[in-house]
């Protein structure tokens, strides 16, 4: 992909394939412009050259083409047939030096393409002699396979170290740096001070101690279908002025939007009016970090100030490596602290409101919930024949709470939360009583 500007590049290839067939195969692609062609982009093929004049010989048609065509950018795809061709490993050795020299005088960036093996060590010439080494390879987690980069070296500047994700879209390639390593520190320092922000619900923010902290992450957690999705829209709609984000992995756009009119919620309005985006991934398959990434792009672009992102436990399984969600989860919260965002997730537990851990029995989703600054767990009770709905506060960011259950229902308008605990008391020493039995 070439810059536009001023800027020429020199693609040259060492291998049998033709132009005309090479250039079939990116067509299609967005990102390729034959406007470029032969003007700004030069394909030439020094198959013929390697084979007839050996390195030197394409030492010199290089040289001699990147001064004819003041290239600032050149391509050498198919160096492992130069390396096949050279006589010996000083030979070789050589002719990678040379190049360096041609680059440090025309001030040509010189890329080499190579092949390696499937987790081969690259301990090569050409890798002990270069400026830079990035290395791209695929990865099977599961029936999943992941493309991934890791620069290996890159002289002269500081990277970030381990493997990232990358994607060969239809725009190019998009790499994803690991969320945790890029935001290993918050991008500004946060300011948490500022009032406390109303969820929606009096009766919840009482309990809250008068509201959710400004800048605070809270975890909503309990058994599906019990109302985290419905507290979620409540928490977006109740500051028609402050810019929203509802992050999905389980119910599309058109469904979210069904329910919060059949509820009756505002934010039904203010996503029509655009004052609240969403953004769905469906939990079926994706990249966490490309998740992250335009997660915390729309946040920035949109001036977003609350955000509600349903389900963590989908996130973790796109994670793949259970062990990094909890890392993800505590950059996040740190990155949107930052940003003087106001973040709810959910998550979901038994019917008692325990978390549920995945098969492997990893302690990284538990953890997530000592991350999270705001708790907030809804339980099922059963009583007799029927099944009430509780909900409770853990803990809250330096605030005072009120921890006791209060009995709730979804009603038009959203969660209808008793005043005080009576109800939901008088409920759970019933349920408890001897001639009534457990649940």
């Amino acid at each position: 992909r070439m810059a536009l500007g001023e800027h020429r590049a020199l693609y040259v290839t060492l291998l049998a394939e033709s132009h005309a067939r090479m250039l079939g195969h990116i067509a299609p692609l967005g990102f390729f412009r034959p406007d470029l062609i032969p003007d700004r982009i030069t394909y030439l093929s020094a198959f013929r050259t390697l084979q007839d004049e050996g390195l030197a010989g394409l030492l010199t048609l290089l040289r001699r083409e990147t001064a004819d065509r003041e290239a600032s950018l050149v391509v050498l795809d198919g160096l492992v047939a130069a390396e096949e061709t050279a006589a010996s490993t000083l030979e070789f050795k050589t002719f990678i030096h040379e190049l360096q020299t041609q680059a440090a005088a025309t001030g040509a960036t010189v890329l080499l393409l190579t092949s390696a093996s499937a987790g081969a060590d690259l301990v090569a010439a050409e890798h002990t002699m270069v400026d830079g080494l990035i290395a791209l390879s695929s990865r099977l987690t599961g029936w999943r396979a992941e493309r991934e980069l890791e620069v290996r070296k890159f002289r002269g500047g500081g990277f970030l170290r381990g493997r990232h994700a990358f994607r060969i879209t239809d725009d190019g390639v998009r790499v994803f740096p690991r969320i945790e390593a890029r935001l290993r520190l918050p991008s500004r320092h946060d300011h948490v001070e500022g009032p406390a922000l109303t969820t929606g619900l009096p009766s919840l923010d009482a309990m809250l101690g008068g509201g959710l902290p400004h800048a605070s992450t809270t975890l909503v957690g309990g058994p599906a279908g019990i109302g985290k999705t419905t507290l979620g829209l409540q928490f977006l709609g109740a500051d028609p002025d402050a810019p929203g984000l509802l992050c999905g992995f389980y119910e599309s756009e058109a469904a979210l939007l069904a329910k919060a009119r059949a509820l009756g919620l505002p934010v039904a309005g203010l996503i029509a009016a655009g004052r609240i985006g969403v953004m769905w991934q469906p939990a079926t398959e994706g990249l966490i970090d490309e998740v992250c990434d335009d997660l915390l792009s729309q946040i920035r672009n949109r001036g977003v100030r609350r955000v509600f992102i349903d389900g963590l436990d989908a996130m973790s399984r796109i994670a793949g490596d259970q062990d990094r969600i909890v890392r993800i989860f505590a950059a996040l919260t740190a990155e949107l602290r930052a940003l003087g965002v106001t973040a709810m997730y959910t998550r979901e537990t038994d019917l008692r409101g325990t978390f549920v851990e995945a098969p492997s029995g990893s302690g990284s989703l538990r953890q997530t919930s000592s991350v999270a600054e705001n708790v907030v767990l809804m339980r099922s009770c059963a009583l007799r024949s029927g099944r009430h709905r509780l909900i409770a506060v853990a803990k809250v960011r330096d605030a005072r709470i009120d921890p006791r259950l209060r009995l709730f229902d979804i009603r038009p308008g959203g969660l209808d939360i008793d005043d005080g605990p009576e109800r939901a008391e008088a409920i759970l020493a019933d349920r408890d009583a001897p001639r009534h039995g457990g649940e």
